[in-house]
């Protein structure tokens, strides 16, 4: 093994980066030949993009990931948190609402989307995936193979969407609670799967034989690195999580209500139209085209009747038009 600060080029990591990069280019000119005007990427989510693939970069490239892979406990925290709270939600934010429709209309991925973004199912799952990482085989599995790191990557960055998935409010088809129980659903799952930290913190024995030469990276002792990790994992978490649940209520309260307020989108309104209609199964003889064209592709407000007869909504309820004649 060669110093904690030798330079590796990490060919993979910058190719998989590039290769998000890619994609989400080609799928987003493919989506905008198939979607109405407007659905191409705002400047806002390609900054999104660009701080999603930069976040990528750090925590997969030199020297963040040769520190996290063989040297110290802290390194792998700090890399994990940006995989988790910097990288997953920016990529998310990054893709437009029909891209994500596209994506997540097949039958079988709509119904692990249903699932998994219920905020019960989304806090054990991701306290799993946080936990079951971090235990000491595993940590010791990734010390010593890079396919073992790049599958707890991967498993890490589908980590963070589960976490993020009840949160962000473009996803149709997610699950979407009140602001007062998006609140809680964040303080909950900003203690449950970051426990480990407090036992970092109080270990008084080294937990990980892999990090056992810290000092020589950091200059701290393996304890010290431990104890140092528990720190950095609540004092990085804690602030992300409870700001946008304190945004959340701060939101709700200045609209004077706890429930979602946000514009009601064609793809969630389809999403939910497609998912009645699997309920109820085919009816014979109709055929099954998979779009509901009576219905405009343009934001509805929250509460606002759509009939089936018309063609879309009246023209008094559409945003800043008044009623007319």
């Amino acid at each position: 093994m060669t110093g904690p600060y030798s330079f590796h080029l990490h060919l993979v990591a910058w190719l998989a980066v590039a290769a998000v990069g890619v994609a989400y280019a080609v799928a987003v000119g493919r989506t905008s030949l198939t979607s109405p005007p407007g659905a191409a990427p705002t400047r806002r989510q390609w900054w999104c993009l660009a701080g999603g693939l930069l976040s990528l970069a750090v925590a997969l490239t030199w020297p963040l990931a040769d520190l996290a892979a063989h040297w110290s406990l802290t390194a792998l925290l700090v890399q994990r948190l940006l995989l988790i709270l910097a990288a997953t939600p920016l990529l998310l934010l990054a893709l437009p609402s029909p891209l994500i429709a596209a994506l997540t209309r097949p039958a079988p991925v709509d119904g692990v989307l249903e699932v998994i973004t219920r905020p019960l199912v989304a806090v054990v799952v991701f306290s799993v995936i946080a936990v079951g990482t971090l235990l000491t085989p595993v940590v010791a599995a990734q010390a010593s193979s890079a396919t073992v790191r790049g599958v707890v990557d991967v498993v890490l960055l589908l980590g963070g969407a589960v976490l993020w998935g009840p949160v962000l409010r473009h996803i149709p088809g997610a699950s979407r609670p009140s602001p007062v129980g998006l609140a809680v659903y964040l303080f909950v799952q900003s203690v449950v799967p970051f426990f480990p930290s407090v036992i970092y913190v109080f270990a008084r024995h080294p937990l990980y034989p892999a990090f056992a030469h810290a000092h020589v990276a950091i200059g701290l002792s393996a304890v010290g690195d431990q104890q140092l990790a528990g720190v950095v994992a609540k004092v990085a978490t804690l602030p992300v999580l409870w700001s946008v649940a304190y945004v959340a209520l701060t939101r709700a309260a200045r609209q004077d209500t706890d429930t979602d307020t946000g514009v009601l989108t064609w793809a969630e309104v389809e999403r939910q139209l497609l998912r009645a209609e699997r309920r109820q199964g085919r009816r014979p003889g109709r055929r099954r085209t998979g779009r509901i064209p009576a219905i405009p592709r343009v934001g509805l407000v929250p509460g606002t009747d759509v009939p089936e007869s018309t063609p879309g909504p009246p023209t008094s309820e559409l945003p800043g038009e008044a009623p007319g004649p």
